[in-house]
């Protein structure tokens, strides 16, 4: 099935842990085009586990919006995605073949399937061909080392068994999120495919977005930890992409009042006991503080803060 993608072509990808309805709508604010829910296990999902109530929450504004399946038994990740589709209204499904968490690799799945290509395009093939809508494939460029014209062979495995586009991370599994980006083999995939290619790995700011598309001719790009307490990234990467138009250093005021908003959108949406959601209120605050020269001192505060209102007032007090 097609996938048409559309500008601007930057995307917020999906993270465990991290890209919750308020992550997102605060991303969607400062110019996020395509969200994902965080991602989902397979099994979980078809067993309806509680936690799943919560990563599948969302709103009318929350979309367009895609979900990210990991799995390793082809059945199972296709009885999943059907449940999801019975739950919310999705734009496509991602199999997640990119995931290094030891925990995932165990069971066979995320980046373990780069070893396994046969039960990965069996995977896209079942829900390719089970589904309504289009499949797409997370990908990184290797497992343990990287092989140009063995990544291409594994992303033409994808395409051959329906995958609709792939998100490919410049690392290995080996690498994790440490070292170069492999601009190369993701250049060298979007030669090779006729499917849309998007490039993911160390985006962090509007050149480095604007390297990625240089350097590869990718489709488009996913933003992930670049967004941490920067959501404004996406505005900023689109201004520079059409308009040249080099970021400014954001005011502490325009920081805060994103914060706040950030904040008040976890307040809303996050159904959390109160310790444990000023506790994570408090880790996202910090992520927004980091660089400060006073960094340090702003993080010992919040870890004594017990309120949300207490944690507001603190924001307020924040001094440049």
């Amino acid at each position: 099935m097609k996938m048409t993608v559309m500008d601007p072509k930057i995307y917020l990808a999906p993270m465990s842990g991290v890209t919750d309805l308020a992550f997102r709508l605060i991303s969607r604010k400062f110019g996020a085009s395509h969200c994902f829910f965080e991602m989902l296990d397979a099994k979980a999902t078809v067993y309806g586990h509680p936690k799943n109530k919560r990563l599948l929450k969302t709103v009318k504004k929350d979309c367009p919006i895609s979900a990210q399946l990991v799995g390793a038994d082809p059945a199972v990740m296709l009885d999943a995605a059907e449940k999801i589709l019975s739950l919310v209204d999705i734009s496509f499904l991602d199999i997640n073949s990119a995931c290094p968490a030891k925990k995932i690799i165990k069971k066979g799945a995320g980046a373990s399937l780069l070893k396994d290509t046969a039960r990965l395009g069996k995977i896209v093939k079942k829900l390719a061909s089970g589904l309504r809508i289009p499949v797409t494939v997370k990908l990184r460029t290797g497992f343990y080392d990287r092989d140009v014209r063995e990544f291409v062979r594994t992303a033409k495995v994808c395409q051959e068994n329906g995958a609709s586009a792939l998100f490919i991370h410049g690392r290995t599994m080996v690498q994790s999120y440490a070292g170069d980006i492999d601009y190369e083999s993701i250049k060298a995939a979007k030669a090779s495919l006729e499917i849309p290619v998007f490039g993911s790995g160390n985006i962090f700011n509007p050149f480095m977005a604007k390297r990625m598309l240089d350097e590869t001719g990718c489709d488009g790009i996913l933003v992930a930890r670049g967004a941490f307490g920067n959501p404004w990234i996406f505005k900023s990467i689109e201004n520079y992409l059409k308009k040249g138009k080099i970021p400014e250093e954001l005011s502490l005021t325009v920081k805060k009042r994103a914060l706040i908003k950030h904040l008040a959108y976890i307040e809303k949406y996050r159904d959390m006991k109160d310790a444990n959601k000023i506790g994570f209120m408090g880790k996202v605050t910090m992520e927004y503080f980091k660089g400060l020269y006073n960094s340090a001192r702003i993080r010992e505060r919040i870890c004594k803060v017990r309120s949300y209102n207490e944690l507001l007032d603190l924001i307020s007090g924040v001094r440049q």
